[in-house]
């Protein structure tokens, strides 16, 4: 397993970044991540080296505290952008991997695997969101905290496997909820709110109180292990700030790279390489 390097991650994110824009040249076969969170949708492609060629991402409401609670809908859009990325790949996607919280049990797993192969996908591996967030962290120790649209997972590496696994809800949504009923917006408008960086500072000061519970989600779940850095990741660590706040409560160095928001789904790809 190759060591953390925060270098080696922006590297990789970057060019994550780069493929959702346009897609790059590509060796041998491709593989897909199926990323269906509470907030957003997310397709990352890579290929047989394990380099982003492709992604797609798109906001949906199909998912609830961590569970799948529209089905038909989830298929749907999965089905679109699958073939969105075709048209410009001028080729099949085949081969995918997905994820599911983790700690949500078997059934919310199937649920997952069902939702990526009535898409069109023949998936080929199934792997809970923080575990598959490592394959593009690589770290040996730590813990590395998903905080997603609806919940945070929380995975705890030791000797660079997975020990243990939680996930509770807290996330993005109850963001915007707490945005909307302080600033008398809808939950809709309070979204758009929440995602324009120029609102960051704004946006900190009154959902303080909800990142501060997310703290506490994550050291409830450290309680008996010895953590020396949190490794932060998901779509709602893209608010800038939040990562001084968990570790002023946590007492602990928080590290987030610049982008979090890909770093889940280009991992569930990269697991179809084999990545644990």
């Amino acid at each position: 397993m190759a060591q953390f390097s925060p270098d080696r991650i922006e590297s990789l994110l970057n060019r994550m970044d780069e493929a959702i824009k346009r897609p790059l040249p590509f060796k041998g076969e491709l593989f897909t991540g199926v990323d269906l969170g509470t907030a957003y949708i997310v397709l990352a492609v890579v290929d047989s080296q394990g380099e982003p060629i492709a992604g797609s991402y798109r906001f949906a409401q199909v998912v609830k505290d961590g569970v799948l609670v529209d089905f038909t809908g989830a298929v749907r859009i999965l089905r679109e952008m699958k073939a969105e990325l075709e048209k410009k790949l001028e080729v099949e996607l085949r081969l995918a991997a997905a994820a599911f919280p983790p700690g949500t049990g078997k059934a919310v797993e199937k649920v997952h695997f069902y939702a990526a192969q009535g898409a069109g996908f023949e998936v080929i591996r199934m792997v809970d969101e923080p575990t598959a967030a490592n394959n593009v962290l690589q770290i040996k120790d730590g813990v590395i905290v998903d905080v997603g649209g609806g919940t945070t997972g929380i995975a705890v590496v030791k000797d660079g496997r997975v020990v243990y696994t939680a996930d509770e809800p807290t996330g993005g949504t109850h963001f915007s909820l707490v945005l909307a009923g302080a600033l008398k917006m809808s939950f809709e408008e309070a979204e758009e709110f929440k995602k324009d960086p120029r609102n960051s500072k704004d946006v900190l000061l009154i959902v303080k109180p909800v990142i501060q519970k997310v703290a506490t989600i994550i050291s409830r779940h450290l309680n008996g292990y010895n953590v020396d850095c949190v490794y932060l990741v998901g779509g709602t660590a893209c608010l800038e700030g939040i990562e001084r706040i968990i570790s002023q409560e946590l007492n602990i160095p928080v590290w987030k790279p610049k982008n979090p928001l890909f770093v889940t789904p280009l991992g569930i790809a990269l697991s179809c390489l084999g990545g644990d």
